[in-house]
């Protein structure tokens, strides 16, 4: 397998994380990129047509993308870790807990996209308050659920927690863990896996 990648990203630290939690890494060819919505790789689109990180290149040649896509077929080939439940409601426990996450990262991706790419006189200011009011809407929701997570692990708490370290990249001064300290708590600790630590975005 080929994985194409840029460490900044959540969607990748995700996949990264799934790979270290399994055990796969030795199985993949790592291959960085460096891409944006106004200057996208080449080596990518080749790939992806729709040029986003990260995507999985199967040993088949076939590309598969969507973090969701990727961390499930990673967990195809490890099918006892138990990171995607089978059925039941913990199946959908985590399909929801694993899409909060996603959404976060996608409003917090987006409104570092509008304050970073685009011209500061075409900014849209309300539109960045509404992707980061969805951000809160989320973490409020994961505040309330965080002392259900424990010490386990699955596609669910990995996607919160690529989340959660993607606003400390990007929002350091955004202050979350005192609006939300159970979901701080929790994090904190999930944080010191050696998955986690290696998988720290570039300063």
């Amino acid at each position: 397998m080929k994985l194409i990648y840029s460490p900044a990203s959540p969607y990748v630290r995700k996949v990264l994380v799934t790979l270290k939690e399994l055990g796969l890494e030795d199985k993949v060819e790592f291959v960085k990129v460096t891409t944006s919505v106004v200057d996208q790789s080449d080596v990518l689109a080749a790939a992806n047509p729709l040029t986003r990180i990260p995507t999985l290149v199967m040993d088949n040649g076939k590309p598969l993308y969507d973090s969701r896509v990727i961390t499930q077929y990673l967990v195809s080939l490890a099918p006892s870790c138990g990171f995607y439940p089978e059925s039941g409601e913990a199946r959908w426990d985590v399909l929801r807990l694993e899409a909060t996450a996603e959404g976060m990262m996608d409003s917090a991706v987006n409104a570092r996209y509008e304050r970073g790419l685009r011209p500061a006189e075409k900014q849209w200011d309300d539109w960045v308050d509404g992707q980061m009011k969805k951000v809160h809407g989320a973490l409020k929701a994961l505040d309330g659920e965080a002392a259900s997570f424990g010490d386990g692990i699955n596609a669910g708490i990995i996607a919160v927690a690529s989340a959660c370290g993607y606003l400390d990249f990007r929002y350091g001064d955004m202050g979350w863990r005192e609006s939300y300290p159970a979901l701080a708590a929790w994090y904190a600790k999930f944080a010191e896996r050696s998955s986690m630590k290696e998988t720290q975005p570039p300063a």
